[in-house]
């Protein structure tokens, strides 16, 4: 599989990601339902702790990566949805750096919305990873 990374603006890789990626001879496809801070009951963690729940929503995001026989580094495209944009911002890091971690620069979008499936969950991921 060969990713061709389209930059026309250079100042998005500053926040770990691409605006756009050709990707060619990719065998398979797995597209990722919205993972948040839950246990695996699917109960919310965590309640009005970003940060923490950013660290539960990544470690759910890499479960099912894994459950494919996948990584990080096999993600093309990441939507984040957040009830507080500039909570998570200033929580960006812990996203950035397990991006950072396997060399990817996933095509990103970040959503304000004004709440998730339920009610204590503060932010969600969802996401496109081909191998």
């Amino acid at each position: 599989m060969q990713q061709t990374a389209i930059n026309p603006w250079p100042w998005s890789l500053n926040f770990g990601y691409h605006q756009g990626l050709v990707i060619e001879g990719a065998q398979r496809q797995l597209f990722i339902s919205g993972q948040a801070a839950t246990d695996k009951e699917g109960n919310p963690l965590h309640p009005s702790d970003m940060r923490a729940q950013m660290q539960v929503m990544m470690a759910n995001l890499e479960m099912v990566l894994a459950g494919a026989e996948m990584t990080l580094s096999h993600l093309v495209m990441l939507r984040l949805y957040s009830v507080n944009v500039d909570d998570t911002l200033q929580h960006y890091d812990i996203m950035a750096g397990r991006l950072a971690a396997f060399d990817v620069k996933p095509t990103m979008t970040l959503l304000g919305v004004t709440r998730l499936a339920m009610a204590p969950l503060l932010c969600e991921v969802d996401a496109i990873a081909v191998a």
